[in-house]
């Protein structure tokens, strides 16, 4: 091990180059993040470990991981970088003239849903203020915890005392088919919504809709025909096709024209909301922009899901539908 280092020598660069490499596992991979040589990414883990006295990595399959002592200093150490950060963004925020980045990581349906009016609104009233929007995927707290963003907006549970977070809005499941499918036109029961042609948006494999869940629960499994990574997939594959998707409210409308939306047997009502850390807590720009989005989430148009039959009438045949398109 290197000689001894004072620990007082060490800067908040040095720290948030540690907490990178811990967050990806690579010395190359925090050294491209960093835009520096992993020379320099090598040095300073030199000088980190002579001061903490401890080897702070060791090397696994695929990459090094930090050892129990590196996770400790990490996770204390983080706190501080954060605070400090937050204490050299100016106190004061005008709109109107200032200038700068933000970053926003999201889905396609806080894409789709609220960052329109939000980025309007700010081109609008702060025209010099640069937006930069980033899929979040299973990345999002990630992206947060490196400073690579901003402000992280979904449906995420925020199970850290690191992070902050706020709701914006409510959501529920509907079901969405094309308006010539034979479910088109009557309620969906339970039987008919299972045994149903579904193309299911899967969201990359890194999110299990509430529904699926509620499913589960109940022994029951849809019949799955069609697996899509996102909702904007359906615009293309819904239209006069025999399938029925399960999909947000707020976003059905956005699928195609000539489909409709229905009540699910299974609308599972959920919550958006928005995740930031101290680092940008204090931040009278940040502070702005999330009062801002606040504000447009909760003005947005709402219904309340609706009951949906919950088991098959007597009396009246249900349609069946075949393998194939409707056109």
């Amino acid at each position: 091990m290197a000689k001894d280092w004072d620990p007082f020598a060490i800067d908040f660069a040095a720290i948030r180059t540690l907490r990178l490499v811990s967050e990806l596992g690579s010395f190359s991979k925090a050294a491209e993040a960093l835009e520096t040589n992993q020379s320099t990414i090598s040095y300073t883990m030199d000088r980190l470990r002579a001061a903490f006295h401890d080897k702070l990595f060791v090397r696994q399959r695929g990459g090094i991981a930090p050892t129990p002592r590196c996770a400790e200093i990490v996770e204390r150490a983080s706190r501080l970088l954060d605070a400090f950060e937050g204490l050299v963004q100016p106190a004061d925020f005008d709109p109107a003239t200032a200038s700068g980045r933000v970053t926003i990581v999201c889905n396609y349906y806080e894409r789709s849903i609220i960052l329109p009016h939000t980025i309007a609104e700010v081109r609008r009233r702060a025209p010099r203020l640069v937006v930069e929007v980033k899929r979040a995927g299973a990345e999002g707290f990630a992206y947060l915890k490196r400073s690579e963003a901003d402000l992280l907006v979904g449906p995420y549970e925020v199970r850290e005392e690191s992070f902050y977070h706020r709701h914006l809005l409510d959501d529920h499941y509907v079901c969405v088919m094309d308006r010539s499918h034979p479910l088109a036109g009557m309620g969906l029961r339970i039987d008919d919504y299972v045994e149903a042609n579904h193309a299911v948006v899967t969201y990359g494999g890194t999110w299990r809709s509430g529904y699926l869940k509620e499913l589960d629960q109940r022994g029951l499994s849809l019949n799955q025909v069609v697996a899509v990574p996102s909702i904007s997939d359906l615009t293309h594959i819904l239209p006069g096709m025999d399938l029925i998707s399960t999909v947000p409210s707020r976003i059905a409308s956005n699928i195609a024209k000539s489909v409709i939306a229905k009540p699910c047997p299974f609308p599972e009502p959920f919550q958006i909301g928005m995740t930031w850390t101290s680092r940008t807590h204090h931040s009278a720009a940040h502070q702005w922009l999330r009062q801002l989005t606040a504000r447009i989430a909760g003005a947005l148009p709402y219904k309340a899901a609706l009951a949906a039959p919950a088991r098959r009438g007597r009396g009246r045949k249900r349609p069946s539908v075949s393998s194939r398109g409707l056109r």
